[in-house]
């Protein structure tokens, strides 16, 4: 039975994380790949349609960012090594089924985390906004970053479980199950559904 308490939507914002094709290439092809897009779509109105906000992250580098990114970095040395995930390339834009609108939040980053380096927190805080709801690719780096990070900075937060992708599924397994609960409520799409529209 689900504990997590109501969302007020005036101060929610949905996170869509690394929805990219580039990304997307790291999540199996075929159903699995739509389901999870279509999951994320729904969850994307039913937020718009309650009045709550869309903050969209995206990763991308300029030639700039590359050459900042020292040798020692693990994660991110060989991409800047292979200038890969140029800002400007298509397949660092969000997906297309789940495109920006005018009104929503859209920011690049250049690590792991939502907020590490990008203005977003600034941004969701001039909106008054106090409670996220997390989905993202992946789970052991994006989400886990901007969870770790988010919970340091006092938001509310709710992971949502089916909106939440890894290409190794027993490390998505253990954050969801046994590292993400000390942190954030996990709820599902269909439990959005319903804290959005409980008074």
């Amino acid at each position: 039975m689900n504990t997590a308490p109501a969302l007020d939507p005036a101060r929610t914002a949905l996170l869509v994380m690394d929805y990219q094709p580039a990304i997307l290439a790291f999540v199996p092809e075929g159903e699995d790949r739509n389901a999870l897009l279509g999951r994320v779509e729904g969850a994307i109105a039913d937020v718009r349609a309650h009045g709550g906000t869309i903050a969209y992250v995206r990763v991308g580098f300029t030639d700039t960012d590359w050459d900042a990114i020292p040798a020692s970095n693990k994660s991110f040395a060989p991409l800047a090594r292979h200038r890969v995930l140029h800002h400007q390339d298509p397949g660092t834009a969000v997906h297309e089924r789940l495109a920006p609108q005018d009104s929503d939040i859209v920011v690049r980053k250049i690590r792991h985390g939502g907020m590490s380096t990008t203005d977003l927190d600034q941004q969701l805080r001039e909106r008054g906004i106090t409670t996220l709801v997390v989905s993202g690719i992946s789970t052991s780096g994006a989400v886990l970053s901007t969870v770790i990070d988010a919970a340091d900075r006092d938001y509310q937060l709710y992971v949502l479980s089916d909106g939440v992708a890894d290409p190794d599924t027993e490390v998505h397994k253990v954050l969801l199950h046994r590292v993400f609960p000390s942190r954030a409520h996990i709820i599902d799409t269909t439990e959005l559904r319903a804290l959005l529209r409980a008074d």
